[in-house]
């Protein structure tokens, strides 16, 4: 008799029931492997943008180092030493290296100081006021509406040598009731960011409203309270003491070429320089004068030109070596903060040089001064602390990387003092946000 295999192995039929639950548990595990590789697709996904986000933030960070060498270079081509470089002589704004590019974030000195868009180029440290000026003390009120006296002379005791609290200003028994305790400095302040230690001044006193330094108005700094920093909202930035402050500017003793400037209370140098220079002979007193632009006053009623006193100002300094104002760059703030002056001389300033800033002339000098209609004691007063020259420069660099990614942002103070252009400071800003305003990112969302 034939066997089949069918009847030496009956084929189980499964019932219909269990044959359901068979393929519920395959779709099961097949959705469940689904799921899986969108998981494992979807972190390489994220993992993918991460590494793209690294890439453009090295490549930002490598935009930022050669925009320091290229700062370097701009300043060590200066055509005059301690002169200010123009804007327009060197590149300033979405500067490309490679795929990523960087932007001089810089100030202007003209009276608006709500610009309608970030300004770019360096900024000058001598517009600024030098924290260890002799005169700079209580007109530090002129700068903040929240600045008291009481901070004024904690800044004032917080650099003097002097411990015997004479001004009235916090010494280290004071400090030492904070938590953490610490001392007075009672030493020169080695950088702007050192304010934050002095006692009472708090981060609405440093920064006001411009939360991210770069001089500009950004929305959330014009909102009121809803988004940090609190203001006012009244549509007009309000920098705080950052803004104006510095440590920075001094002037060199000796000329580019290794020679010693002649110190002006030098006369008999002094009309040796005249005489050298343009074969004018000057009746110049042998004790000389106090700074550079008295010098001028009285050699220009002798026949000494402005132009004159231009070729010759980097050969000759003042008995001031730090601090010196320089009166082309200078805010309108600052000047007010001279000896002597008030808003409506300091006015008077800014007026004459923002109508006459074209003028080749007037570029590096302070000769310009006596001819503007400022009065005899003013110009006295004011004349040990202004220059028209500037030997340290800060570059506040952006940078971006590819596709607009990667942003990264850094501060550098440049000291061209003794010739080749040294780096005092760096200061990583990056954690302070976006600070290149609207119109830059359109420009690279567009781009992308």
């Amino acid at each position: 008799m034939r066997l089949l295999r069918h009847d030496l192995f009956p084929t189980r039929r499964l019932p219909a029931r269990q044959k359901g639950s068979v393929l519920v548990i395959v779709i099961w595990v097949i959705f469940g492997l689904i799921s899986l590789t969108l998981y494992f697709a979807n972190s390489m996904t994220f993992e993918l943008r991460a590494s793209d986000n690294r890439i453009a933030g090295i490549e930002a960070e490598q935009a930022i180092e050669g925009a320091r060498r290229y700062v370097s270079c701009v300043l060590s081509n200066l055509n005059q030493a301690g002169a200010v470089p123009d804007p327009q002589s060197f590149q300033c704004a979405a500067v490309a290296v490679g795929n990523a590019k960087f932007w001089l974030i810089g100030r202007t000195n003209s009276q608006n100081t709500t610009p309608t868009t970030v300004s770019f180029g360096l900024i000058d440290e001598a517009s600024k006021l030098n924290l260890n000026s002799s005169f700079v003390g209580t007109n530090l009120l002129l700068l903040r509406p929240t600045m008291t006296l009481d901070l004024a002379y904690n800044i004032m005791a917080w650099r003097s040598t002097n411990t015997s609290n004479t001004n009235g200003g916090m010494e280290s028994d004071s400090y030492s009731g904070l938590q953490p305790p610490y001392l007075c400095k009672n030493a020169p302040f080695e950088t702007v960011d050192e304010l934050r230690m002095v006692y009472g001044v708090d981060i609405d006193l440093l920064y006001g409203e411009d939360a991210n330094l770069n001089g500009f108005l950004d929305p959330n700094e014009n909102d009121g309270d809803v988004t940090p920093p609190t203001d006012n909202q009244d549509g007009h930035l309000d920098p705080g003491l950052f803004e104006y402050a510095t440590v920075y500017t001094h002037v060199p003793i000796l000329q580019t070429n290794g020679q010693p400037r002649i110190v002006t209370t030098n006369g008999t140098s002094l009309a040796s320089l005249v005489k050298s220079n343009f074969n004018l002979t000057l009746p110049v007193p042998t004790t000389g004068y106090p700074s550079p632009l008295q010098f001028y006053i009285a050699a220009s009623q002798r026949g000494l030109s402005p132009a004159q006193f231009a070729h010759i100002e980097g050969s000759i300094r003042g008995t001031n070596l730090v601090g010196l104002i320089n009166v082309n760059t200078a805010s309108l703030e600052v000047l007010e903060c001279l000896p002597g002056m008030d808003y409506s001389k300091a006015t008077q300033i800014a007026n004459y040089r923002q109508s006459n800033q074209t003028n080749p002339n007037n570029m590096n000098t302070l000769a310009w001064l006596t001819q503007i209609g400022l009065d005899t004691a003013t110009l006295q007063a004011i004349a040990p602390w202004v220059t028209g020259q500037t030997y340290q420069f800060t570059a506040d660099v952006a940078a971006v990387g590819h596709n607009g990614r990667g942003y990264r942002r850094t501060r550098f103070v440049f000291d061209t003092s003794s010739g080749a252009p040294k780096i005092l400071y760096r200061q990583d800003l990056s954690n302070l946000g976006w600070a290149l305003g609207k119109q830059v990112r359109d420009q690279l969302l567009a781009v992308k």
